[in-house]
C-alpha cells in the first residue's frame, strides 16, 4: 500500500520540478560542493540535475531499472572529472532524496511509510552510483596513466626553471637528444645549443618568456654524439598563484628531415644558378659585342674626320662623346643587372609583375635574337606580387631558355614564344608557350623531377625546371604547371597576389 501511496505522489514530483530542484540546490552543504569543486551552478542544473531528478522519478513510477540510465551514468562522469569526492556524491544524492521529503511534508503528504520507501531507494541508487564511480574513477586513472605513458614517449617535452636549469624532459627528448635523462636534469639547456644557433635567436627566445608570453620558433640543437637536429618549439610560462614565473614548459616537434630537405634544395639552387653563370657571361660578352663595335666606330670617327676636312669642331668632339657615353651607359647598366641576379636574396620584394616579365627578357635579349626567335608579349596586368625577385626572375629565365633550346632542336622555319599574364581568382598568372610541338606525353610527368633532362645533346642539368618548381611552389607560396597545347609546351607560373 505504501508503495502504491508513493506512486501517487509522482505528479506532484513532476509538476515541482523547479521546487524540488531549489530546495536541493540551495542547501548549504551542496553549494559549498559546488564551490570548493567549481562547478557552475546554473550548468549543473541545466545538463544534470533535472535529469538526476527524473531518474528517481522513473524509478517511483517503475519506468526504469537501477542502472540503466543514461543521465545518471552523464551525472557521474561529470562529478568525476570535477573531482568529486565519494563522501561528497553522497551529500548530493542524500540530500535530493531530502528535498523531496521535504517538499512532500510541505504539501502534507509525507509518511513514515513513503520515507521509508525513499530512504530504501536512495541506499539502492547510491551504492550503485558508488559502484558505477569507483569503475569510472579507476577508468579515468588509467586512461590518464595510459595517456601519460604515451606522451612521454611520443612528444618532445621540457620544462626548465626560471634560469634555464632542466627540471623534467619527457623519454621522447632522451631519444631525440641522445642523453640519458640523468644526464640533463639539473643540468642547463645551453648544453644542447648548437653553434650554428645564433645568440639573438637564444637572447629574443629568454626575452619573450620571461616577459610571460609565448615564444614560438625553429632551433638547431645538438645531440650527445654531436650530431645536429632541429625543433619547431613552443615555450609557455608557468606562473604561480601571485603571478610570478616559476617555470617553463616547451614542447618541441621534430623537424629535422624539413631542414635537410630545404638545404638541399637550396644548395639545387645555387648548383642551378652557377650552371647557368657561364651561360650568362656568354650572354654579357654578346650584348656587350654591338656596344663595343659602336664605341669603336664613334672613336675612329674623329681622326677620320680630321683626315677628310682637315679639322675636328667641338659639335662633333660633343656628338662623339655623348654617344661613346650611351653605349658605356648601357654596358654598365648591363653588368649591374647581371651582377644583381647573382645576388643572395635577403628579402621578399613587392614588385610589378610587368618588372618581372621584362627583367627577365632583358637577360635573353641575345640569345632570342640569335636563334631568330620571336617573342610576343601580352601583359595588360598591372598588379604587385610579394616575392624573392632574382629566384622568379631564374625561373622564367630557365623556362625560356628551355624553350630556346627546343625550338633551335626542332629548327622550325618559324620560333615562336608567347608570353601572356591573366588574372585568376587570387593568383596572377604567367604563362610561356614555345612552338616547338610539345613534350612527349610519357615525360611530360618527369620533367620537374632532379637531374631528369629531355635534351639531346646531353648538355642539361636536369635542374633547372626542379629549381623552377622549387622557387615557385615552396619559396614563392605559388604553383607551376606545364601541358602541351596545339603548338608546343605551355608553362603556367601562378603567383598568390598581395
Amino acid at each position: 500500500m505504501k508503495q502504491n501511496e508513493l506512486k501517487e505522489q509522482v505528479n506532484n514530483f513532476k509538476k515541482n520540478k523547479f521546487a524540488i530542484i531549489r530546495y536541493w540546490i540551495n542547501k548549504e552543504n551542496i553549494v559549498q560542493i559546488l564551490n570548493i569543486r567549481k562547478i557552475n551552478k546554473e550548468l549543473f542544473i541545466k545538463r544534470y540535475a533535472f535529469g538526476l531528478l527524473d531518474y528517481y522519478i522513473d524509478l517511483i513510477s517503475e519506468n526504469t531499472i537501477i542502472g540503466k540510465s543514461s543521465s545518471s551514468n552523464d551525472f557521474l562522469n561529470y562529478l568525476n572529472k570535477q573531482n568529486v569526492h565519494p563522501e561528497e556524491l553522497y551529500t548530493l544524492c542524500s540530500e535530493l532524496k531530502n528535498a523531496l521529503l521535504e517538499f512532500l511534508t510541505e504539501l502534507n503528504s509525507n509518511s513514515i511509510e513513503i520515507s521509508n520507501d525513499l530512504n530504501t531507494l536512495f541506499e539502492k541508487i547510491f551504492t550503485n552510483f558508488l559502484e558505477k564511480y569507483s569503475k569510472t574513477a579507476k577508468a579515468i586513472e588509467n586512461a590518464l596513466n595510459k595517456s601519460a605513458d604515451i606522451v612521454d614517449k611520443q612528444v618532445i617535452l621540457s620544462r626548465t626553471d626560471y634560469n634555464g636549469k632542466i627540471l623534467k624532459v619527457s623519454s621522447a627528448f632522451c631519444k631525440m637528444s641522445g642523453y640519458k635523462n640523468s644526464e640533463l636534469v639539473g643540468k642547463s639547456h645551453n648544453i644542447l645549443k648548437h653553434n650554428d644557433t645564433a645568440n639573438e635567436i637564444i637572447n629574443d627566445l629568454w626575452e619573450t618568456i620571461k616577459s610571460g608570453k609565448i615564444w614560438v620558433g625553429e632551433i638547431k640543437n645538438i645531440k650527445k654524439n654531436g650530431d645536429f637536429y632541429w625543433v619547431e618549439t613552443t615555450i609557455y610560462p608557468n606562473f604561480d598563484n601571485m603571478r610570478n614565473i616559476i617555470s617553463f614548459d616547451a614542447i618541441s616537434q621534430d623537424i629535422t628531415s624539413k631542414k635537410v630537405i630545404e638545404s638541399q634544395q637550396n644548395l639545387l639552387i645555387e648548383q642551378s644558378k652557377h650552371a647557368a653563370m657561364g651561360e650568362m657571361i656568354s650572354m654579357i660578352a654578346h650584348q656587350w659585342r654591338q656596344p663595343l663595335q659602336a664605341v669603336s666606330i664613334l672613336v675612329q670617327k674623329l681622326p677620320l674626320t680630321k683626315m677628310i676636312d682637315g679639322e675636328i669642331t667641338d659639335d662633333l668632339v660633343d656628338s662623339v662623346v655623348d654617344d661613346v657615353g650611351k653605349q658605356l651607359q648601357y654596358m654598365s647598366k648591363t653588368i649591374d643587372d647581371f651582377r644583381d641576379f647573382f645576388k643572395p636574396n635577403r628579402s621578399r620584394e613587392t614588385i610589378n609583375i610587368s618588372i618581372i616579365v621584362n627583367k627577365s627578357i632583358d637577360f635573353l635579349g641575345y640569345l632570342l635574337k640569335a636563334n631568330a626567335i620571336k617573342l610576343n608579349i601580352k601583359n595588360d596586368m598591372q598588379v604587385d606580387v610579394h616575392v624573392y625577385l632574382n629566384e622568379i626572375v631564374q625561373a622564367i629565365i630557365n623556362i625560356i631558355k628551355n624553350a630556346c633550346d627546343a625550338l633551335t632542336e626542332k629548327n622550325n622555319e618559324e620560333k615562336v614564344i608567347n608570353i601572356s599574364t591573366a588574372k585568376q581568382s587570387d593568383y596572377i598568372c604567367i604563362m610561356i608557350e614555345d612552338n616547338a610541338g610539345g613534350i612527349p606525353d610519357n615525360v611530360i610527368g618527369k620533367i620537374f623531377e632532379p637531374y631528369f633532362s629531355t635534351k639531346t645533346n646531353k648538355n642539361g642539368t636536369g635542374l633547372g625546371l626542379y629549381m623552377c618548381k622549387t622557387i615557385i611552389e615552396q619559396h614563392s607560396h605559388g604553383v607551376i604547371s606545364v601541358e602541351n597545347t596545339n603548338i608546343g609546351a605551355k608553362f603556367t607560373i601562378k603567383l598568390p597576389l598581395e
